[in-house]
């Protein structure tokens, strides 16, 4: 009789789809088992690259609000914390981020939805914006980052969103829909939250970074 010999993360998922194991509140079955497998490893995955594109701009000013009173669209919030691949966190890391409007425009004159902000003492970066629009020659909506730390290799990458129309509300499965898209773990679940102002998504997205 032939055994299949199944990789540890073969046996996660066989073990998920017969109820003897259950994913990570929040998160979907495949980021619970990646989280598994980077504590039974002993360390953090480093997040996944993503090309820089062709509208990056240096200089962007420093601002945590990036959507001006009136603009159109869904209000974005997006917040994370920057790591090493140790675990440890990284306080003053650089963060370039830019993204199109609600109709997929980039500005190019000016810096409308760009921003440089640096990480607090505890690692943790936060803004405010839109919900980035579609524009032809990208399949997804997207937000590039830019961040550097002494010590560490920059990272270039882009965040997606799981409530994109494109996925078709299964990102686990369409997510390759987007030749551009290096990862999985990029596409992050986006929460809706209600508050004096209005509803906004929100948006969590940690970033890991490898040493020197």
């Amino acid at each position: 009789m032939k055994h299949e010999i199944l990789s540890r993360r073969d046996l996660l998922f066989k073990c998920a789809a017969l109820g003897a194991l259950s994913a990570v509140p929040s998160l979907s079955l495949a980021a619970s088992i990646n989280r598994w497998e980077e504590q039974a490893s002993g360390g953090t995955r480093t997040t996944a690259w993503d090309e820089i594109g062709p509208f990056y701009k240096r200089l962007a000013p420093q601002q945590t609000e990036l959507r001006a009173t009136g603009d159109p669209g869904l209000p974005l919030i997006i917040s994370g914390q920057v790591w090493d691949a140790a675990g440890n966190i990284l306080p003053g890391a650089k963060l370039e981020i830019w993204q199109t409007d609600h109709l997929g425009h980039y500005d190019l004159d000016g810096y409308r939805y760009r921003t440089t902000l640096v990480g607090d003492n505890a690692g943790k970066y936060s803004f405010g914006s839109v919900m980035p629009g579609h524009y032809p020659g990208r399949v997804c909506q997207h937000v590039h980052y830019l961040v550097s730390a002494p010590g560490h290799k920059p990272l270039i990458t882009q965040l997606y969103f799981a409530t994109d129309p494109v996925f078709e509300g299964a990102p686990d499965r369409n997510y390759t829909r987007d030749p551009l898209i290096q990862s999985r773990e990029l596409v992050r679940p986006v929460a809706l939250v209600s508050d004096p102002k209005g509803v906004r998504a929100a948006v969590d997205f940690q970033l890991v970074l490898e040493r020197l």
